[in-house]
């Protein structure tokens, strides 16, 4: 998720800032340039790796065993 998250970020900002008068009627100009400058610097920190963002699958057991492993392979995505 996090090599996608960083395009998700900017295309919430673009859109805030197309938007950004309604957004200042909304919330005010403070709120407003904190949420741009939050999702911006987190888009460049997912970019640098700075930043993760992790996914929890939650699975009913069937007869006590989920069937899923301990840990996904990660050498893949490296």
């Amino acid at each position: 998720m996090r090599e996608h998250y960083a395009l998700t970020l900017r295309y919430w900002v673009a859109n805030l800032t197309k938007r950004f008068d309604e957004a200042v009627e909304e919330v005010g100009a403070e709120r407003a340039r904190v949420w741009r400058l939050y999702m911006s610097g987190s888009a460049v920190g997912f970019e640098r790796r700075h930043l993760e963002i992790h996914q929890i699958l939650c699975v009913r057991p069937l007869n006590g065993s989920s069937g899923l492993g301990l840990r996904p392979d990660l050498s893949a995505s490296f």
